[in-house]
């Protein structure tokens, strides 16, 4: 008998050609790497975007700089900038880590010279991620608080409370009969905030921390221990808490502002707080003040977006989901300052002040102002527990954001080592934050807090968004970039976002920095005025962060041989695998610098093992020739 034919034999044989990528190994059919993870549902990174950008600055800072700096007519600069600085920058990052697939170290593969630059925002990230949990803690302490059926601030006659305290309910009595002197006393809320859980009385100032406060140390135990479990699977876990950390907020805004607004005397709030006063826009401060609302607000610079994006797979439109979290980040803090100001002016009508005695900024209107309000509600627990809690989900998923940066960037570096300990990795970083992060739970510790706060993410966060985009548009080339951009989206950036990147943001940005450093004002809180040593120490971790980008310079320089000038032309090229991560995303330009690409024409190559032309191949083809007919004209 004549032996059987194979089977393989008798099944028809596709081209090379035809081969789908996913038809052929397996691990070719996913569009991200592997080991390193990936974002698991399409809406994980937007989510997680609008998780990051939305914060705690959207609810205590953009309202109150708002109705100083001319109200209704403050949002005429803060558009503008958000199209100048924000918008571009922001895109700018999100299609460097969705090119690369890096975190904010690896990243600098794009021109090594300025590796310091990762390096500087590594460090600024570290500072504030330490005292951002802070916090997060002083929110978990008012939200257990909250669980009572009388607020502990509601009230004078406690132990903390000073002969100074005065109660508004006696305010409302004294209406009726004796007008009540209210400037030298102390609400109940406020001595609780100081003299409770501060217990600041037990400090002389930053050089005497004073004891340490226990139950503040839990507050901020737990805080990183929520923290680690949600970012324990890297983006796999974090990608889905955001599912409700990101949405949950806007649920509870909504029901604080159709509570507000119904509140008697809100429109006396909102009047104060949107009233334009369009004299205000002559002044060069408002323009300022409006620049740097955006620069913190969207987050640019502090590395999330770059990290977030490098988990995307090659082809997502992150063109779209810049206008979406951009714009959505600036609606909510419009939003929020309807929602906070309606109480306000419910409060000053309670108390019988203009709004701008009860009207403050930052931890002052959210752990005094806003609780002082929510104890003249009925009900005062009930909203005093949604509104921390409002605050505690907007301030995880931006901490959630700083840790993934950090341990990223880590990992990243050294992939072999760290990327399958990834989970023990996580847990060091949480606990050496953690430990530096003690000092802040002392009596003294809202000192410490207060100059992270002022100097850890000042000028060096605005050098190092400067040295980047000056990097990306000069060094590596505005042309490569867009081509770039071309490859991942299949289009080029238009001359709206050309010209941001080249001309606009960096000159902004630059004017930004000069004022902060014209402008320069020793830290304060409340009447205590920081001692000289405190202000250098301030100063020099904002230095650090810029003295990374020359300490970088000269380990790449080092690296490389020949001249000194030789050296750093070498240093600033871009690295030999700079590039798309996956071996199928590397068209054109790309291909040639992968191992084992001998051949001249580089694209046919790719297209014989991953399949017929997609679109985006097509825009590859079209790069080529692009490419060609420069060198021919650079030739001629």
């Amino acid at each position: 008998l004549p032996s059987p034919i194979p089977w393989s034999l008798t099944q028809p044989v596709t081209p090379d050609l035809l081969v789908s990528p996913s038809s052929q190994d397996g691990d070719l059919g996913s569009e991200c790497p592997e080991d390193r993870g990936n974002w698991t549902g399409r809406l994980d990174f937007l989510l997680s975007c609008i998780g990051y950008c939305v914060g705690l600055g959207n609810v205590w800072r953009f309202p109150y700089r708002a109705y100083t700096n001319g109200g209704g007519a403050f949002l005429v600069p803060y558009f503008i900038m958000l199209a100048i600085c924000g918008i571009p920058i922001f895109f700018m990052e999100l299609s460097l880590g969705q090119f690369s697939s890096l975190g904010p170290l690896a990243v600098w593969k794009i021109s090594p010279l300025f590796k310091g630059v990762g390096m500087g925002t590594i460090l600024i990230v570290s500072l504030v991620a330490i005292y951002y949990n802070m916090i997060i803690a002083y929110v978990l302490f008012y939200l257990f608080a909250s669980l009572t059926s009388d607020l502990p601030w509601q009230h004078c006659g406690n132990w903390w409370n000073t002969d100074l305290c005065l109660d508004h309910h006696v305010i409302k009595a004294g209406n009726n009969t004796l007008p009540v002197n209210i400037s030298n006393t102390v609400s109940p809320s406020e001595e609780y905030w100081s003299r409770y859980v501060l217990h600041i009385q037990g400090s002389s100032g930053i050089g005497d921390p004073g004891s340490i406060r226990w139950n503040l140390c839990l507050c901020l135990l737990l805080s990183w221990t929520i923290v680690y479990l949600c970012i324990l699977k890297g983006v796999k876990s974090s990608g889905k808490v955001v599912y409700f950390t990101a949405t949950f907020p806007y649920l509870i805004l909504v029901m604080l502002l159709i509570r507000g607004v119904t509140l008697e005397g809100a429109w006396k709030g909102i009047q104060f707080y949107l009233t334009p006063q369009f004299d205000h826009l002559l002044s060069s401060k408002v323009w300022i003040e409006a620049a740097l609302q955006i620069f913190y607000s969207l987050g640019v610079g502090f590395g999330g977006l770059l990290t977030f994006a490098s988990y995307n797979t090659f082809h997502q439109n992150i063109y779209r989901d810049t206008f979406i979290v951009t714009l959505g980040n600036a609606i909510t803090s419009i939003l929020a300052g309807f929602a906070i100001f309606s109480v306000l002016g419910y409060m000053s009508q309670e108390l019988g002040v203009p709004v701008n005695q009860v009207a403050k900024a930052g931890p002052g209107l959210a752990f005094v102002v806003y609780p002082q309000a929510m104890t003249m509600l009925p009900l005062s627990p009930f909203w005093s527990f949604l509104f921390f809690f409002m605050l505690l989900t907007l301030g995880l998923d931006s901490q959630f954001a700083f840790m993934e940066t950090i341990v990223t960037a880590v990992t990243d570096e050294f992939p072999y080592y760290l990327r399958p300990k990834k989970a023990s990795f996580s847990a060091v970083i949480c606990i050496a934050l953690f430990l530096m992060g003690l000092i802040l739970t002392t009596e003294g510790g809202m000192y410490w807090l207060v100059l992270l706060d002022d100097y850890s993410a000042g000028f060096g966060l605005m050098v190092v968004v400067i040295t980047t985009c000056l990097v990306v548009t000069r060094v590596y080339g505005m042309k490569r970039f867009c081509r770039d951009i071309q490859m991942m989206l299949g289009f080029k950036p238009g001359p709206y976002f050309r010209a941001c990147w080249m001309v606009l943001s960096p000159a902004t940005m630059m004017a930004l920095l000069v004022y902060n450093i014209v402008k320069y004002q020793p830290s304060e809180y409340g009447n205590y005025r920081f001692p000289t040593w405190a202000e250098v120490l301030g100063i020099l971790m904002g230095v650090l962060s810029c003295l990374m980008i020359p300490m970088g310079m000269v380990v790449a320089v080092l690296q490389e041989e020949g001249t000194l000038w030789e050296r750093v032309q070498q240093a600033s090229q871009p690295a030999m695998d700079w590039g798309p991560s996956l071996e199928e995303n590397r068209t054109g330009v790309y291909v040639a610098s992968l191992a084992g690409s001998q051949s001249p024409k580089p694209l046919m190559v790719h297209m014989r093992k991953y399949g017929g032309i997609t679109s985006y191949e097509n825009t590859a083809i079209e790069v080529d020739r692009e490419m060609e007919e420069e060198d021919e004209e650079e030739s001629m």
